[in-house]
C-alpha cells in the first residue's frame, strides 16, 4: 500500500519538554506561546540578537511540551543555543532520532485528521489551505505500511513544487543559518512573528524594520518558461540585478527579491529575465497591499 505523503528527510524532530518549556520559548522566539492549546501548530525561529534567523520551525504543542519539525541539517545547532538559554529552567532538549517527518501535498479543509502510522498529526499552517504532516517512527510506520516511507511514498520533488507554488521558503534551500531576516522568508506574513510578545532575541531590529513599513526584500514564487532550466542561484535581471533563485523544481521556483529595484523596473517597464529569457514573479495580494500601504504613507 502506498502512502500519500511525502517522507523529508532533510527535517528533523527536536522535543522540548518540561514544566518551563513554554516560559522558556516564550523570552526567546518569535512565534506567540499563550493560549497554545495541545494539538496546535505554529510557525516560528530563534533568531540572532542582529534579528537573523538562526533556524525556523514548526512548533507542535503536546501534553509534556513541545515538538519542533526544524532543518535537519540545523537541528544540532539549534538544541545547543536552546540549551545554553536554559540555565536553570526545567526543561529537557533532546533530538529524537528515531521520529521523521511525513508531508501532504492537498489542502485540508478539514483539519487535522489521523495519518495512518503517524504517531502526531498537525496542520502546516504557513499555507491558506492548510498542509498535513506527520511524526512517525519506524516501527509506528511499517505496522502500518509493512516499510519505511523512504521506499514507498509520495515523490519528494511533489512535496518541493507544492511549497514553491504557495510561496513556503524552507530552510536548507531557501536560506542557511543567520543569512536573512524573517521579512526575507515572509515569516511575518506567515504567520511566524508574533510582534505584540513582551521580548524575543533579535526582537528590536524586526521592530524596527516593521515600523518602518519599508521591507526590501521578500521570498517570492517564479514562473519559468519551458526551455529555461536555471539552478538555484541564477540571477533575475531587469536589466539591474533584482533578486536571485533560491529553490527550482521544473517550471516553478522561489527567489528572493529586491522589492524597491523590481518596482523600479516594472514603472520603467523592463521585464525580470534570466540568461536573456523572460520570467513571471508572482505579486501575491498580501504584497499588493503592502505595497499600496508604502505608497500611501
Amino acid at each position: 500500500m502506498a502512502s500519500p505523503f511525502a517522507y523529508l528527510p532533510h527535517r528533523a524532530v527536536l522535543s522540548l519538554a518540561g514544566p518551563d518549556t513554554i516560559v522558556l520559548l516564550e523570552r526567546l522566539v518569535t512565534n506567540a506561546t499563550d493560549n497554545w492549546t495541545p494539538g496546535e501548530t505554529r510557525y516560528g525561529a530563534l533568531l540572532t540578537p542582529q534579528g537573523k534567523v538562526i533556524a525556523d520551525y514548526l512548533a507542535i504543542r503536546t501534553g509534556e511540551g513541545v515538538l519542533l519539525d526544524v532543518a535537519e541539517a540545523h537541528v544540532d545547532d539549534l538544541a545547543k543555543r536552546l540549551k545554553l538559554f536554559r540555565l536553570r529552567s526545567k526543561v529537557e532538549i533532546e533530538r529524537l532520532e528515531d521520529v521523521f517527518v511525513v508531508a501532504g501535498t492537498d489542502e485540508a479543509p478539514e483539519g487535522v485528521r489521523p495519518i495512518s502510522g503517524a504517531q502526531h498529526v498537525y496542520l502546516d499552517p504557513r499555507y491558506s489551505g492548510g498542509r498535513l504532516r506527520g511524526l512517525a517512527t519506524k516501527e509506528s510506520w511499517a505496522a502500518w505500511y509493512g516499510y519505511h516511507p523512504a521506499e514507498w511514498s509520495r515523490p519528494i520533488d511533489v512535496y518541493h513544487r507544492d511549497r514553491i507554488l504557495n510561496g513556503v521558503p524552507e530552510q536548507g534551500f531557501d536560506f542557511g543559518a543567520a543569512e536573512v531576516f524573517p521579512a526575507d522568508i515572509n515569516m511575518d506574513v506567515l504567520g511566524g512573528v508574533a510582534l505584540n510578545k513582551g521580548c524575543f532575541v533579535g526582537q528590536e531590529v524586526v521592530s524596527r524594520m516593521h515600523r518602518r513599513g519599508k521591507i526590501r526584500k521578500r521570498t517570492l514564487s517564479v514562473e519559468l518558461s519551458a526551455n529555461l532550466t536555471p539552478e538555484p542561484g541564477a540571477e533575475i535581471l531587469a536589466p539591474a540585478p533584482i533578486g536571485g533563485l533560491t529553490s527550482v523544481e521544473g517550471s516553478q521556483a522561489l527567489a528572493l527579491v529586491r522589492i524597491d529595484r523590481w518596482m523600479k523596473a516594472e514603472t520603467s517597464g523592463a521585464e525580470p529575465m534570466i540568461d536573456e529569457t523572460p520570467v513571471i514573479i508572482t505579486k501575491p495580494d498580501w504584497l499588493e497591499a503592502e505595497l499600496t500601504a508604502m505608497d500611501e504613507a
